[in-house]
């Protein structure tokens, strides 16, 4: 940890990786993702509604712009195994990605149950040419991954490096991760300016587990306040039900993984096992990023359950033909929970694509 955390800002701010990085995102990821404005969606609540289209990145989400950054810090460090943690496995695969890129052995720990969910994305991950580790303990899913990633880590501290995927663990990671993801919100700003002849919105949403895609959405503008932020987090089936993701709101101050933030936990202090449709969401923690935006009241912390998520995700996909990953669905699900004025610019951003939740999909269609 010292010698990442030594490391990694002059490596960050250096000019050879800002070229290198800069070239990959544009040339292999396909950057800059689009801000496509939602005309039937604006017409049904009563704004405008801009979409920033994550899910039309390689890899179809925005990990991708997250492992392209840390591998290159990897390669600066002398590092030859990279391991990683991932939930809905799209971090997984990204991860595996860019090790096929560099030439670099990849190990993803992933939760069993999350294994069974998200197969194709482990099939993927294997024809990249990862070995795909089922981690048994806990309820099997993104915790328990994590918990193994760490115990690796410690175990071959000289040669491995270790992708986060999340703005989630011990310093330097909730800052490096949001950092290189901060892209996300540079576009915006841009691509805003372009379209509306201003450079932010006045609503930023997004979905929040570990949080990266949101901390990447909100970068440059958390000290902009006239820009109201919502975080839509997983309600599963429903705050109260004890089968529920909501960290913020049930939260309480602890430590997991190394970072101090809101921890769902027992009264006397045991991690208590999250729930969600979504396997990018069910993390008893939260970036503590996150967790500070809402302590301080910058940021609006909204629950979506299984069954909005699932409603929204099917509204998107029959008005702008646009599939999202079950994790963005939350972050649309939080529009109806909204009231917007009609001059509202509104930026949500969908940080993945549905293919990997179609069998989800399928099996918990609302009725027509």
């Amino acid at each position: 940890m010292e010698d990442l955390k030594n490391n990694y800002l002059k490596v960050l701010q250096s000019d050879d990786f800002k070229k290198e990085f800069e070239q990959l995102l544009r040339d292999y990821v396909g950057r800059p993702s689009p801000l496509y404005l939602a005309n039937r969606l604006s017409e049904k609540y009563g704004c405008k509604i801009y979409l920033k289209r994550e899910d039309l990145n390689h890899t179809g989400a925005h990990k991708i712009n997250n492992t392209v950054g840390q591998i290159l810090l990897a390669k600066r460090m002398g590092k030859k195994r990279i391991i990683a943690e991932t939930g809905a496995g799209q971090h997984g695969v990204a991860t595996a990605t860019v090790c096929a890129l560099m030439d670099l052995e990849c190990i993803v720990y992933m939760g069993k149950t999350d294994v069974e969910r998200q197969h194709i994305n482990v099939e993927k991950m294997k024809m990249l040419g990862a070995t795909v580790v089922p981690v048994t303990s806990g309820n099997m899913t993104l915790k328990d991954a994590t918990n193994e990633a760490i115990r690796d880590w410690c175990c071959h501290p000289a040669d491995t490096f270790y992708i986060i995927g999340s703005t989630v663990g011990p310093h330097p990671y909730p800052d490096m991760v949001a950092r290189l993801q901060s892209i996300i919100s540079e576009e915006i700003k841009k691509q805003l300016l372009e379209k509306e002849g201003r450079n932010y919105p006045d609503y930023l949403i997004a979905c929040v587990g570990g949080g990266s895609n949101a901390a990447g959405t909100i970068y440059h503008f958390i000290d902009d306040e006239r820009i109201k932020i919502v975080l839509a987090e997983a309600g599963g089936k429903g705050v109260d039900t004890g089968l529920t993701a909501a960290t913020i709101q049930l939260g309480k101050t602890g430590i997991i993984h190394g970072a101090r933030t809101y921890v769902i936990q027992s009264e006397d202090g045991q991690i208590e096992e999250p729930y969600s449709i979504s396997a990018g969401l069910d993390y008893p923690g939260i970036g503590p990023i996150h967790a500070n935006l809402a302590a301080q009241r910058r940021a609006t912390v909204i629950a979506i359950n299984d069954d909005e998520a699932i409603e929204a995700a099917y509204e998107l996909t029959r008005i702008e033909g646009i599939i999202p990953a079950l994790e963005s669905a939350h972050a649309l699900g939080a529009l109806k929970k909204m009231s917007f004025k009609p001059e509202d610019v509104v930026v949500l951003t969908v940080s993945g694509r549905g293919d990997k939740d179609i069998e989800t999909y399928l099996d918990n269609a609302p009725a027509q």
